[in-house]
């Protein structure tokens, strides 16, 4: 059972090969580097199993590797009803997601169900684009804005839950 001052954190896009594993990835060093990783369990799943079982995409592991994360211990599995009822923020990187994870999303847990990017509010995106299709570009611009996302996810963590 968990400890009732922890709290737990589940980053969700389509695969879980691109954003979620990276959101998982940068999302976990500010908790090791707060000293809080003890306190925060921390996972990453996608909304379809295109890629069940397998590492993040070799681009957004570069990508990761070349900012100081290593996301490479990750492996993509499918979100579950389950989730919401282990996790206090299941935190979906678009729309498109947020609406998959809707209908799955038992009774009176929907308010755990937010953006991830609802943690910039100053920045103005809402959502976090894909990478998979485009070049280099899309994967530092996806790091840079879970970066953002997750400074702003910590304080809320740490101000709610610890």
């Amino acid at each position: 059972m968990k400890n009732p001052t922890q709290a737990s954190v589940l980053f969700v896009c389509m695969g879980n090969i691109c954003r979620s594993p990276t959101a998982h990835g940068v999302f976990r060093k500010l908790v090791i580097d707060a000293g809080l990783i003890d306190a925060v369990e921390i996972d990453s799943a996608g909304t379809h199993a295109y890629h069940l079982g397998k590492p993040p995409d070799q681009r957004a592991q570069q990508t990761a590797h070349e900012r100081g994360v290593d996301i490479g211990d990750l492996r993509a599995r499918q979100a579950t009803a389950g989730d919401f009822h282990r996790y206090d923020y299941v935190l979906a990187m678009d729309h498109y997601n947020v609406e998959c994870l809707a209908a799955i999303c038992p009774p009176g847990l929907e308010s755990k169900l937010r953006l991830l990017m609802d943690f910039v509010p100053d920045q103005g995106i809402r959502e976090v684009p894909d990478p998979y299709y485009g070049g280099q570009f899309g994967f530092d611009q996806v790091f840079d804005m879970v970066e953002a996302a997750s400074r702003g996810l910590l304080a809320d963590l740490t101000s709610r839950h610890l």
